[in-house]
């Protein structure tokens, strides 16, 4: 059977596990090139460096929009042809965005450098922090044309059906840039810039992985230099559908700025680093959930353009019930062991432990319901509409999130920082659910239609 057929044929809960797990693991190991950052900062250098590393992610987040953009719009048009059995168009389009990530990335390491520092403070860089933050993110936009690479590209290896072949690509950037953040950080005490060095090196080599794969035997599609001249009508396609998960990611960086400067004002620099602690704990528990997405979304798109619209259904109710456990379990770690999870960062600095180990139990409150809220989200760029999939995962950060950040403060200080978290969690996990009902049933009539229309044709 061929490897995209599976896809429409195997049992959902075996696809799941076989396209998830590798994903899981593949995200929670690449999760770990921002952890270790700060671990090892943090134990170092203490405060100021998880605050410069704080305030340098909301950039982090726009190089990895931009990725997210092109590498996930574009899949989800390839697995469609794929399921449609048009490899020709696949190939043309998976060609069209080796160049735009390549292009893109240039144009953004050009303008971040030229504007580094005005930007740094705009994320709410202090005096103190700012030579922090420069240091780490000046290396970091250098490595922007690696990260897109690999991170970009490696969505392809999955959609074509080598689910494996995709976590080796982050396992291997990941454990390197643990071993030499190992070497630089602590060994040559290189701080902040030692822990950037490690990032892009291992980004790198991660790159140099899928390159190999897709110029090697082993790949389905294949970079025919033909293929690499841009077609607008590609570019347009790729930009509707993956304009979801890069308006999110982009949010999410306006959003981490919002929160900077809030943090700023009512709390400090140890804010700062407090909640770029709590945003690393977050991102360990849901980088599985983000793993579960990368998992279903060829199974869902395949199904969905091959109308099996019984097997979408199943694909995303078993999606739903795995994310829910992971965020569950998450949940009840963080909130048993707050401190001793806390203290991993930090070098005995106790106003800071202190801070997080609050700010961790209240921000993160309604963590359980995450789960479905995210899954539900991407579903719908999954099969094509990206319309109600940029709603559904802007109503968190966007609709509800950045105006709770705003307004609560006023009234509750620092504390109302924190309180705008579960605010926001629970009235958009409300709008999810209220969507993925109504697109079940009309997946339903869609599945009866479909079984009217060949039971005719017999």
């Amino acid at each position: 059977m061929d490897k995209s057929e599976q896809l429409g044929e195997e049992k959902i809960s075996s696809l799941l596990l076989k396209f998830s797990i590798p994903a899981i693991i593949g995200m929670l190991v690449s999760a770990m090139y921002n952890i270790v950052d700060r671990i090892f900062v943090g134990r170092t250098v203490g405060e100021p460096g998880i605050a410069g590393i704080t305030i340098g992610f909301p950039f982090m987040l726009i190089l990895m929009a931009f990725g997210m953009l092109i590498g996930i719009g574009a899949t989800t048009l390839v697995s469609i042809r794929l399921g449609e059995k048009k490899k020709d168009e696949a190939e043309v389009i998976f060609g069209n965005a080796f160049t735009l990530l390549i292009g893109m990335a240039i144009a953004l390491t050009v303008a971040g450098l030229i504007f580094l520092d005005p930007l740094l403070r705009l994320s709410g860089a202090s005096e103190a922090i700012l030579p922090y933050a420069r240091d780490f993110m000046r290396i970091i936009l250098f490595g922007s044309i690696f990260q897109n690479i690999s991170f970009g590209m490696n969505n392809f290896i999955r959609a074509e059906g080598n689910p494996k072949i995709a976590m080796f690509t982050m396992l291997i950037g990941a454990i390197l840039n643990i071993i030499l953040d190992a070497i630089f950080v602590l060994n040559f005490g290189w701080g902040v810039q030692g822990a950037a060095l490690a990032t892009i090196i291992s980004q790198a080599v991660s790159a140099v992985w899928v390159l190999y794969y897709f110029l090697g035997k082993k790949s389905m599609l294949k970079i025919h230099i033909k293929n690499l001249k841009l077609q607008w009508p590609i570019i347009t396609q790729i930009a509707i559908i993956g304009s979801a998960p890069f308006a999110m990611q982009m949010v999410a960086s306006v959003l981490s700025i919002i929160i900077n400067n809030s943090l700023k004002l009512y709390g400090g620099d140890v804010a700062i680093a407090g909640m770029g602690i709590i945003n690393s704990i977050a991102m360990l528990i849901l980088m599985p959930i983000f793993g579960i997405n990368q998992g279903v979304q060829p199974i869902i798109g395949f199904n969905y353009g091959a109308k099996k619209f019984d097997r979408v259904k199943h694909a995303l109710k078993l999606a739903v019930i795995a994310a829910t456990i992971v965020v569950t379990i998450g949940f009840i770690i963080t909130q048993l062991f707050t401190r001793q999870i806390i203290s991993i960062f930090s070098k005995n600095e106790m106003h800071l432990v202190e801070f997080s180990v609050h700010a961790l139990r209240v921000f993160l409150l309604f963590l359980p319901i995450i789960g479905f809220q995210i899954v539900g989200a991407s579903y719908f760029q999954a099969v094509g509409k990206p319309k109600q999939a940029m709603l559904l995962s802007l109503s968190r950060q966007v609709i509800l999130l950045i105006p709770a950040i705003l307004i609560l403060p006023i009234f509750f200080k620092l504390e109302g920082i924190l309180i705008a978290g579960p605010v926001a969690d629970l009235g958009a996990s409300i709008i999810t659910a209220i969507w993925i009902y109504r697109e079940l049933k009309n997946l339903d009539d869609k599945h009866q239609m479909s079984y009217i229309v060949q039971a005719q044709t017999d």
